[in-house]
């Protein structure tokens, strides 16, 4: 098949964001598919050079070509700026290839329009990665984004439980069909023994978007503060928030642009890492959506083992070795205890469940199948 795959690498230009649409991009080619990038979000992008939403997308452009090309992908994207020009490949060669496409597959919002050069695509998907503050946008009924989710074939998200009796998320008339991250854990795994000997995790304290959803990740996290005082496990957590704070806890809080600048300086962070220590946004604990990161499926491709918060996920994966899941305090001490007491075990396992349940070939084919359905 031809596939136009939609993403948000240079509106979100960090790693994390970045490793998510190249392992899609990645698995797809990897299964016989030929891929072509495009991004088209009508916004401009984030500059961290200058640390400003800029109009010159310069940054953004750059880093798209710096991120792909090592993969052969240097010459297979397109970047649509808010002013409608378009860098990378041309807005006649878009269309062109879009006039052979067969699926047109949209991730976390990677375009906000419906050209007609896409609705014309045969069969269109888009891809949920922030469910719970996805259909609750929805539930308030504004025509233009109503009427954009209509424009697709099938509906996925990475919310487990949205659309079950397990999740009271309203979904509006729409039908949302559970998926996963793709990981290619051949670019993860690493004979290395960490170098570092702390959990660790890069997150965000509070978006900026949906602001009028209390759902944020800093929440959450207020309910674990005290950890570090509990137990001679040692943390480092890369974050954009309150650094003193933090370090008045026990937390060793880095700032999370320096591990994200670029894919590699991401990658290396994990590997780095003895472990992951993870919690969730609110939303998706509180509405029990069952999300479960694409950060952590890296950390367990790398063969770290990852403690982390669960959002109802352990109904679908498996909880208790290599990951385990936690929802109190003493839950997170405990798991804290068992990963250190047999560290080696738990990390032969992270690797298993990466292999079994996150990697690409397994992941893409079934995701394919229900897209062309």
């Amino acid at each position: 098949m031809k596939i136009l795959f939609a993403g948000i690498v240079a509106r979100y230009p960090f790693g994390g964001v970045t490793w998510c649409s190249l392992m899609y991009l990645l698995g797809l080619r990897a299964l016989g598919h030929e891929v072509l990038y495009i991004e088209d979000t009508g916004e401009c992008i984030y500059d961290p050079e200058r640390d400003e939403i800029a109009t010159d997308p310069a940054y953004g452009t750059r880093y798209i070509h710096d991120a792909l090309e090592p993969f052969g992908l240097g010459d297979r994207w397109s970047f649509v700026n808010y002013d409608g020009s378009y860098h990378g490949l041309s807005k006649d060669a878009v269309r062109a290839y879009c006039a052979e496409a067969d699926l047109f597959v949209n991730l976390s919002g990677g375009s906000w329009f419906w050209r007609d050069e896409y609705a014309a695509i045969p069969r269109r998907v888009f891809i949920d990665s922030d469910p719970v503050f996805t259909q609750l946008a929805i539930a308030k009924g504004e025509q233009w984004y109503v009427e954009f989710f209509k424009g697709f074939d099938r509906l996925f998200t990475f919310g487990g439980n949205i659309g079950t009796s397990a999740c009271d998320v309203p979904t509006s008339g729409f039908v949302w069909h559970p998926t996963r991250q793709p990981v290619v854990t051949e670019l993860w795994q690493t004979d290395q023994a960490p170098s570092g000997d702390r959990f660790t995790t890069v997150m965000t304290w509070r978006t900026e978007s949906f602001t009028d959803v209390d759902g944020n990740k800093d929440r959450e996290f207020m309910r674990f503060i005290e950890l570090p005082a509990l137990t001679p496990s040692r943390f480092e957590i890369a974050v954009n928030g309150p650094m003193e704070l933090l370090e008045q806890h026990g937390w060793s809080p880095v700032e999370a642009i320096g591990v994200s600048r670029s894919l590699w300086d991401y990658r290396d962070f994990i590997r780095d890492s003895k472990a992951e220590f993870g919690v969730a946004k609110h939303a998706y604990v509180a509405r029990h959506s069952g999300w479960f990161s694409d950060r952590t499926e890296c950390y367990l491709a790398a063969g770290r083992p990852a403690l982390v918060q669960d959002t109802g996920w352990s109904a679908h994966l498996p909880s208790g070795t290599g990951l385990i899941g936690f929802s109190t305090l003493d839950e997170a001490l405990d798991g804290l205890e068992q990963l250190e007491s047999n560290y080696a075990l738990h990390a032969s396992r992270a690797t298993e469940i990466a292999r079994e349940y996150f990697d690409a070939s397994r992941v893409l084919p079934r995701f394919l199948e229900e897209a062309c359905a």
